[in-house]
């Protein structure tokens, strides 16, 4: 009788094996490739970036919601994801068995086996509403100027940040939008602003912080006077004379004011995060009928800004955009913002820096520990 490999038989059988050591070996093989493999490094790349990517985009699609909403007068509400445990499974098994007869059996010699393999995703994510007292705190109270300051050492345009942050600078006014009416920059704000940037530029504005005698900490603002081109410093001459500041003074301590400070101090008078999410609402785009019905407040636009555009664009549809940075379906819209727009596409992302900042989160607890016994 021939000893080589038979074909399948249509009873689901494997092949016809005639000796003993080919069916030892066919048993011996089956077993080993069964052997562990860990799927938990391979899932590491991929889960980290997209779990990631999924929070970054829900964080910005909820801002955008939070600021559209606060045009229409309607309730902020934030949740937090405060915590992601993904949790896998592989469960394989496999099972194998075989006919040895003698010689006059009839059915003769066979090699059965079967598996199955069993995959499960199970992620636990967890959801925290951001309520209470030290999250009124964060949303009302204004932001620290050290902390405004602090961004444009780390690179973020004077005129960008403090045109979004601040309500004034010892006592000159920004553009401000409060109970659905506009009050306009004063010239010498907008033009203080141009001036620091370029002065930032040069490197001639500086911050540090310094540790006072009673252990506290203050925050300078410093100008430099060494070694400076003349026209840079006829522009820190205009800012001096446009903020009020004396000549002489080279170093300002940076407070919270809405009113002129003290000879050696800058008065900063910082927004809330509310009072810079009803700023950026103010330049949404809504539907004229909401507004001409009540349901929104009227749109609040600059009408003498140097620059004809609108700091932030926030676009409304019927259909949902093919191209956005963050989109939210509200009220039958979408509102939308363009992956285009670089601007507001910074504004956003200067927002979230400031949220972290003005820690409106729940207080953190101590590790939970959890051992199931079963």
């Amino acid at each position: 009788m021939n000893k080589a490999f038979n074909l399948l038989r249509p009873t689901g059988h494997w092949p016809l094996i005639t000796d003993h050591r080919s069916l030892c070996l066919g048993l011996l093989l089956i077993i080993t490739s069964t052997g562990c493999h860990s799927i938990g490094p391979r899932t590491v790349v991929t889960d980290r970036f997209d779990y990631s990517t999924a929070i970054a985009d829900s964080w910005k699609q909820q801002t955008l919601l939070n600021i559209v909403k606060l045009r229409y007068l309607d309730l902020p509400v934030f949740v937090d994801v405060s915590s992601v445990v993904a949790g896998y499974s592989l469960q394989t098994g496999i099972s194998a068995g075989g006919t040895l007869s003698t010689e006059k059996a009839v059915q003769g010699n066979f090699l059965t086996a079967s598996g199955q393999a069993i995959y499960t995703d199970r992620p636990t994510i967890t959801y925290t509403p951001l309520t209470g007292q030290k999250f009124l705190r964060g949303l009302m109270t204004p932001i620290e100027p050290k902390n405004i300051f602090f961004m444009l050492q780390s690179g973020y345009a004077a005129d960008f940040i403090l045109g979004l942050t601040v309500e004034s600078l010892n006592g000159v006014h920004n553009r401000s939008a409060t109970a659905g009416t506009v009050r306009e920059a004063d010239p010498e704000f907008v033009r203080a602003l141009q001036l620091m940037r370029e002065v930032q530029m040069a490197g001639a504005v500086g911050m540090r912080v310094q540790e006072n005698m009673d252990k506290t900490e203050t925050a300078v603002m410093f100008f430099r006077r060494d070694n400076l081109p003349t026209d840079l410093s006829d522009e820190l001459a205009e800012i001096r004379q446009l903020l009020k500041l004396p000549e002489g003074q080279q170093q300002f301590n940076l407070i919270y004011s809405p009113v002129l400070g003290a000879t050696n101090e800058l008065a900063v008078g910082s927004r809330s995060m509310v009072q810079i999410m009803v700023a950026m609402a103010s330049y949404a785009d809504v539907p004229e009928s909401d507004v001409k019905d009540g349901r929104a407040t009227p749109s609040l636009q600059t009408t003498n800004s140097a620059d004809s555009r609108d700091p932030v664009e926030i676009k409304c549809s019927k259909e949902k955009p093919t191209d956005a940075f963050a989109a939210v379906y509200y009220r039958s819209h979408w509102f939308w913002v363009d992956d285009r727009d670089w601007r507001t596409k910074r504004a956003f992302t200067a927002i979230m820096f400031l949220f972290t900042m003005a820690e409106t989160g729940a207080d953190e607890k101590l590790p939970l520990i959890t051992i199931p016994a079963q």
